[in-house]
């Protein structure tokens, strides 16, 4: 079992909110709660934000062997949500650690490549689309990110896929030296879509 996380890195950061000492104390001693032996964690990252009645928590966990595990809760208590989120994680962690252990394989190489995400609000639905538009609508915020692109087995990105909680999964295949990106189609089924053999950096 893994004791304690009292040491793990954590930051607590939100959007459309001051962060309190309260909101961010209860945060960290969440994730100081975790007492997981595998994968062990190294630093996570906890986002919280307050539009209204809509209180989101997001939290995003960095382990070993180079495993990202996230989840949010989308909830009217900012304090149920980071909890929820935290319970999601566990779940999800002591679900997969069997497999993971017996599995996992390391990755046989990695490289950084910088990606631009836009992110947009559902204002978005109200845009008046014209062909003749002189611009796309704009985001509610842009962050450019290094992403780490990994060379793993189809298998590895469907377990890396399962465990993160990602939407998708962007990896070169061991096998055969191309790009793929591997989502869920629904339980228990997965689609993957072949890009090429390069993406710029």
């Amino acid at each position: 079992m893994q004791t304690s996380n009292v040491d793990t890195n954590i930051t607590v950061t939100g959007r459309h909110i001051d962060v309190t000492d309260a909101i961010r104390d209860f945060a960290i001693k969440k994730i100081q709660s975790i007492h997981i032996d595998y994968p062990r964690i190294t630093e996570a990252r906890v986002v919280v934000d307050v539009q209204k009645d809509r209180h989101v928590a997001e939290i995003v966990l960095f382990c070993a062997d180079h495993i990202t595990i996230q989840a949010s809760t989308v909830g009217s208590d900012l304090y149920a949500a980071i909890d929820e989120t935290v319970t999601k994680i566990m779940r999800r962690m002591r679900k997969h650690k069997t497999r993971l252990m017996k599995h996992f394989r390391p990755h046989r190489s990695k490289s950084i490549r910088t990606l631009e995400e836009k992110v947009y609000d559902e204002d978005i639905l109200d845009y008046d689309v014209d062909v003749d538009a002189p611009e796309d609508p704009k985001p509610v915020r842009i962050s450019r990110e290094g992403y780490e692109l990994k060379t793993m087995y189809k298998e590895d990105a469907i377990m890396e896929l399962e465990i993160s909680g990602k939407p998708f999964v962007l990896y070169r295949n061991a096998r055969r030296n191309v790009l793929q990106i591997v989502y869920r189609l629904c339980p228990g089924e997965y689609s993957i879509i072949e890009l090429g053999s390069e993406i710029k950096a």
